[in-house]
């Protein structure tokens, strides 16, 4: 339940970190903070909204009778945190509600409830699709429901043309327009509330998080401004614009961001720990109402169990996408088939402590590896450590590639955006910074005197004959680089990978730009042998993986650092 306002506190504290939405998800509460809504203009909004009925159940109930309590207290959130000088305590919502839960049929209810309460003269209120059919049935949704009106009031009040999708208000002349997602999404627009649905289509359109911005900046001005996002998981790993609200909206509801807070965050989904636990919790039906609101209303639990072991038939693929758009399960690895076996082990293998300093300082031998450079491919680089202790692997690796590439592959940009900013990804200004920045980084290293005299640097025969160039010009010895075969002839470094990514021996830094690779990676058999391709031409890239099997492959020769004397490690060396 929202919290009523003290009338004796004229500047009540609206705080959105709710650090145990886990635990009210668990007692069927909402998982977003309680708040000092006004439950007068709360329980006027929500009333408007439980009259409207719904156009396509046969029986065309009322929101009153049909609509889950869980969309009944956003919505009693809305209309409860306008003020008497119309402005908002809250101006963003942020929603990721699973598939089937009646998302676009319940917004479009609010849309229209937010136009009946509507005061301001020729508001817009703006809908906007990912695509023209999610767009059309919003708007046939709005329109049913204005027909559905059996005393005829709304029929008189609001004017439908179909033909540009508005519906105008001829009382007020605020209208609700409906649009599709695209650069000029806000050509002539000056709405004061829009709803986003469905965001995660949009996360890897390289403009999505331009659009917002001009979304954001339209509404800003605004007091009473309202941006509703709502919208389920992405089906692959999130990125561009709906990883940085996702992200965003975790951080309010977790209580690590807390300055100028802008958005009210409700997430219905399961704790990380659930989702990456390999017991998989997330799987087990009992859970899953947790992230159903709508169960026993639009889905139904029996029909799910179905749907799911349907689905599970065709392997872990199949089960990641049905998990992510119905449990909003976020998906890390793309576990496809035909996957890279080692994936299955990946995500337990992490260990955010590993950096190239870290390795110098606990390593006894490091060695690297090389693969990519092409102007439509990354160039991978892989710096692999072995622990002096405890003989453990450890795996550090970078990419670079060029800015042309996010004109060519467009449906990459963002993703690519997003690993710059981590770090792990250089996009390059110049031609041959990749090429300078890799040469330094290893010149780092072999100054060091951690990587083996000979074989201390692993490349495909194929690598471009200027990186080569680059190495041996900053003090390397040719022996130092090392063709290492590839194809099938790869195989023995990458079994050696999995298995000791199996056995707990080999640790990455959990860098996302590696993950994905990994994810990408599809295994072939050839023969007795193994090839590792990517699972899809142009948009999916695996180099920095395979120059981390190059780098394998060099370890697995038992190099010994060029700076330490085996006789000097046995104490054994007198000079």
């Amino acid at each position: 339940m929202t919290l009523a306002v003290d009338p004796n506190d004229l500047s009540p504290r609206w705080s959105f970190a709710c650090p145990d939405w886990f635990e009210r998800l668990q007692a069927g509460k909402p998982p977003f903070a309680d708040l000092p809504i006004d439950q007068a203009r709360a329980r006027q909004g929500l009333q408007i909204f439980e009259k409207l009925r719904i156009p396509d159940i046969d029986d065309k109930p009322t929101f009153g009778e049909a609509c889950g309590p869980w969309f009944k207290e956003i919505v009693s959130t809305i209309f409860g945190s306008i003020a008497d000088d119309g402005s908002r305590s809250i101006s963003e919502i942020f929603a990721l509600i699973g598939k089937k839960n009646s998302k676009t049929t319940n917004c479009a209810g609010l849309l229209l409830a937010l136009l009946l309460n509507n005061k301001v003269p020729r508001a817009e209120i703006l809908f906007v699709g990912p695509t023209q059919e999610i767009a059309d049935t919003a708007f046939q949704q709005v329109v049913g429901m204005i027909e559905e009106d059996e005393e005829g009031y709304l029929q008189k009040r609001f004017h439908i043309r179909d033909h540009v999708k508005i519906i105008r208000d001829r009382v007020t002349k605020a209208f609700i327009k409906i649009k599709t997602f695209d650069m000029k999404v806000m050509t002539g627009s000056k709405p004061i509330i829009v709803l986003l649905d469905e965001l995660h289509l949009m996360g890897s359109i390289s403009y999505a998080s331009r659009v917002i911005r001009q979304i954001r900046g339209a509404l800003v001005r605004r007091r009473d401004g309202l941006l509703v996002i709502i919208t389920t998981q992405s089906d692959e790993e999130p990125a561009g614009a709906f990883k940085s609200e996702l992200e965003y909206a975790r951080g309010v509801r977790d209580g690590k961001i807390t300055s100028h807070v802008r958005t009210l965050p409700i997430l219905y989904e399961f704790p990380e720990a659930m989702q990456i636990d390999e017991k998989k919790p997330w799987e087990d039906p009992r859970n899953w109402p947790l992230v159903m609101p709508n169960l026993g209303r639009s889905l139904h639990l029996e029909m799910m169990i179905a749907d799911y072991e349907a689905e599970r038939l065709k392997g872990d693929e199949a089960i990641q996408l049905w998990a992510s758009q119905h449990l909003n399960v976020q998906v890390g690895l793309a576990l496809h088939g035909g996957r890279w076996r080692g994936a299955d082990y990946w995500p337990q293998a992490a260990d955010a402590r590993i950096s190239i300093e870290y390795m110098i300082e606990v390593c006894d031998v490091i060695v690297g590896g090389v693969d990519g450079g092409g102007l439509d491919d990354l160039l991978g680089a892989t710096v692999l450590g072995r622990v002096a202790e405890t003989k453990e692997w450890l795996w550090w690796s970078k990419a670079w590639v060029q800015d042309d590439v996010l004109r060519l592959r467009p449906q990459l940009a963002e993703r690519f955006r997003d690993f710059k900013l981590r770090g792990d990804l250089v996009i390059c200004e110049d031609p041959s910074q990749d090429i300078e920045e890799l040469a330094d980084l290893f010149e780092r290293l072999w100054e060091s005197g951690l990587m083996p005299e000979a074989g201390a640097i692993g490349l495909d025969p194929q690598s471009v004959g200027a990186l080569v160039d680059e190495i041996t010009g900053r003090g390397l010895p040719d022996d130092a680089l090392v063709a290492v075969s590839q194809g099938y002839r790869l195989s023995h470094a990458i079994w050696a990978a999995e298995r000791k990514l199996k056995d707990g021996t080999l640790k990455h830094h959990n860098s996302p730009m590696l993950n994905w690779c990994v994810g990408n990676a599809k295994a072939e058999q050839a023969g007795n042998a193994i090839i590792i391709t990517k699972k899809a031409a142009g948009k999916a890239k695996i180099d920095p993986l395979i120059s981390g099997f190059n780098a394998v492959s060099i370890m697995s020769r038992n190099p010994v650092a060029r700076g330490h004397s085996i006789y000097q490690q046995r104490g054994a060396l007198v000079i």
